[in-house]
């Protein structure tokens, strides 16, 4: 009984890792965060007194996006030399 009741968990536990990671690398994820990020910045330059705070905001969002693009030919060096160890 305690074997199938570990394997049960083991199971239940792997569905959690597996939601997690597919969360993880969503499009609706970055999505949401670029919307919020975009929202924050507007709100802290208009409040700071930028003139053109809606354009403003583009450039965190726009990094942040950036930022979770895979960049392939940099992916591709990384690889082989995190395999290479």
């Amino acid at each position: 009984m305690d074997l199938e009741q570990e394997i049960l968990q083991l199971k239940e536990r792997n569905l959690r890792v597996e939601a997690e990671k597919s969360w993880e690398v969503s499009f609706f994820r970055k999505v949401s965060i670029a919307i919020v990020t975009y929202i924050v910045a507007t709100l802290v330059l208009y409040f700071i007194g930028i003139s053109n705070f809606l354009l403003s905001a583009l450039i965190p969002t726009i990094g942040y996006v950036l930022s979770t693009q895979s960049l392939p030919i940099i992916k591709k060096w990384w690889m082989r030399k995190h395999l290479n160890r």
